[in-house]
């Protein structure tokens, strides 16, 4: 299978990935594998390749190595962020420890993972990324309200129903029935699973810019 120095594309349904590798060997791999998820991948051997078609193309996925000549996966994943803070990032590296581990969540990374790459692991994250990014899709025509993202701003901070009501002045009532329609938005059924998926979605990292304003 050749791969030429711009895009490589395998037209499936509408789920999009983009995969940014500077090793030929390895986009191999990854396009072989992502194949079987009936999405369409675009292969890139850098960086700067990448966001120029991030520009004018559909990414429900960015999957991106870490260590690369010119633009790295971490500064990739940064000037990603910039413009696009609901796009699912998940890194590749060689160097999986816990300081690039933190290093790469801090940048807003959703996940990494370690090379040599594990065929089933990849798929077993692109599955749920995947889907976690589409719920995100939902929420563009149905968005959170004011109300319900300063009250998932609290949730996320640990605070009880009660603890929220006295801090928004509302009853607890009132608290409960927007959770339930915040959780019903972002298709979960329990707090750690609306953490997660908010952070997934990049729904912390655009409260805390907020804040800060």
């Amino acid at each position: 299978m050749g791969f030429s120095n711009r895009g490589t594309m395998v037209k499936r349904d509408n789920r999009s990935i983009f995969f940014v590798d500077d090793e030929p060997k390895v986009r191999e791999v990854v396009m072989e594998t992502l194949e079987q998820l009936d999405s369409k991948v675009s292969c890139f051997e850098s960086a700067e390749d990448c966001l120029e078609h991030l520009g004018s193309q559909r990414c429900d996925l960015l999957i991106t190595d870490m260590k690369m000549p010119g633009m790295n996966g971490i500064e990739l994943l940064k000037e990603v962020k910039s413009f696009a803070p609901w796009l699912p990032v998940l890194l590749v590296t060689g160097y999986g420890d816990i300081p690039t581990a933190v290093t790469a969540m801090k940048a807003g990374a959703v996940d990494f993972i370690e090379k040599p790459l594990d065929t089933e692991t990849l798929l077993r994250k692109v599955k749920s990324l995947l889907q976690s990014n589409a719920v995100a899709d939902l929420i563009k025509d149905n968005p959170l309200t004011k109300s319900e993202v300063g009250i998932l701003r609290l949730v996320i901070e640990g605070k009880s129903s009660k603890e929220i009501a006295n801090i928004i002045h509302r009853s607890v009532r009132t608290v409960e029935v927007h959770r339930s329609r915040i959780m019903q938005k972002l298709d979960v059924n329990n707090v750690i699973d609306l953490v997660k998926r908010a952070v997934v979605m990049g729904l912390v990292d655009l409260m805390n810019e907020q804040e800060s304003e």
